[in-house]
């Protein structure tokens, strides 16, 4: 077993049930894809993107009535790649073999193997970390509900960190530019960490920040995202501006992976700075770490690709003395949402956890049951069930688009046009 893969073995004991047959070589599987745009009912904007609608890839596998459901969120900003590109690169993925795997395999079995040497090194399937993803979450629900494990036991029970069992994990809220300071801070308290969506214009941002300071005081962290919108020339001025209105850290405020001028903007401005899209990856992490270019890194499991890999990110976080946020993509609509609080709540030491809007974006949701946020405390729970505890509903039907059902047919065209 290669160094790593012994590493991460050992850091998550054996705790796996023994109670399933292995099934056998000719069960019945399918799988289905859904590309998700749900109108969102409130927009979101920011300096890298404006949403108004979600784009989510979200697959559903099923091997002899057992069935799991995984999600991608592609953004070309933060990972360069589309919706379009995880689809066709989906088209290209051996899925009778995929599916052939899973039910040949002991479940238990495969998540060892998936604990150890993680989803390409199981399956022999790489790719862009959106298609590792989608695929990664869909496996990992079904074997959560073979095993009757959920999923912060599936990547482990042992990785809890900090904080009590069953105890709520509070969110952050974040103010972007489709909302005035006065209502944010008017409707969506109480505040435990604020997120700020910088503008192109300094002056509005510092009074934002001196708005939100005044009325949080001096306990709640208040950190700008400038969606790497700013420049090493005008970086500096901005950091020490802000943080004399009240900022404590900025998130990836220049172009991607420029870890010169990011480490000279953290000496200079006395900020801590947290990177989102320039850690895409652990090899990214280990550059920004190697060139002291930050504090402390935005974990999204979509941009990291999947949850297992998100959780060697946090580890390598912790282990090198950075912060780190377990945050979302803009517009999950399911499997994604429960994904990152399995990470959430297997990692209370996160700084902050976003726990999306999906609430506020989407009044009719494709899952069952809707994941929630405690909006009179601004705190989350668990979820409750095997797997990533949702189930996809009538809602979903009409935004599949290919439907897999063996290797004779392959992909077959699946819209509600076709049926």
């Amino acid at each position: 077993m290669p160094e790593a893969a012994e590493a991460v073995a050992e850091a998550m004991p054996e705790a796996i049930p023994e109670l399933i047959p292995d099934t056998t070589s000719d069960a019945v599987s399918e799988a289905v894809l859904y590309w998700v745009r749900l109108p969102m009912a409130t927009p979101f904007d920011h300096p890298a993107a404006r949403r108004r609608t979600s784009d989510s890839l979200v697959l559903r596998i099923g091997v002899d009535g057992v069935y799991g459901v995984g999600e991608c969120a592609p953004r070309p900003y933060v990972t360069g790649e589309t919706s379009d590109g995880v689809v066709a690169a989906l088209s290209q993925v051996p899925m009778d073999a995929l599916l052939a795997r899973i039910a040949r395999t002991h479940p238990a079995d495969l998540l060892r193997q998936l604990r150890a040497e993680g989803f390409a090194g199981t399956f022999g399937i790489d790719g862009g970390n959106n298609l590792v993803c989608l695929l990664e979450t869909a496996v990992l629900d079904l074997l959560g509900h073979r095993l009757g494990l959920t999923a912060r036991q599936l990547i482990g029970a042992e990785r809890e960190k900090g904080g009590q069992d069953g105890e709520r994990l509070a969110v952050s809220q974040v103010l972007d530019l489709s909302i005035g300071v006065e209502e944010f801070l008017a409707s969506r308290g109480p505040f435990h960490f604020v997120k700020i969506k910088a503008s192109d214009d300094i002056d509005r941002d510092a009074r934002t920040v001196r708005a939100i300071r005044d009325h949080v005081g001096d306990g709640v962290p208040v950190m700008v995202d400038a969606n790497m919108s700013w420049t090493p020339a005008n970086a500096a001025s901005r950091a020490r501006r802000l943080g004399e209105c009240g900022a404590t850290l900025i998130e990836e405020p220049l172009p991607k992976r420029d870890w010169a001028s990011l480490r000279a903007l953290r000496r200079e401005s006395g900020l801590g700075i947290m990177l989102d899209e320039s850690v895409c990856t652990l090899d990214d992490a280990r550059d920004a770490v190697a060139a002291g270019a930050c504090d402390a890194l935005n974990v999204r499991i979509a941009k990291n690709g999947g949850l297992l890999r998100a959780a060697r990110l946090v580890d390598f976080a912790r282990a090198h003395g950075l912060g780190f946020q377990i945050g979302v993509q803009v517009a999950e609509v399911g499997p994604l949402i429960n994904a990152g609080r399995a990470l959430a709540f297997g990692n209370r030491d996160a700084m902050t956890v976003e726990a999306g809007q999906s609430d506020r974006f989407f009044p009719d949701m494709i899952v069952a049951p809707p994941p929630a946020v405690d909006r009179r405390t601004n705190t989350i729970a668990p979820a409750a069930g095997p797997g990533l505890a949702m189930s996809l509903n009538e809602d979903a039907d009409r935004w599949a688009v290919l439907r897999f059902t063996g290797s004779r047919t392959g992909w077959q065209d699946a819209t509600p046009a076709a049926r």
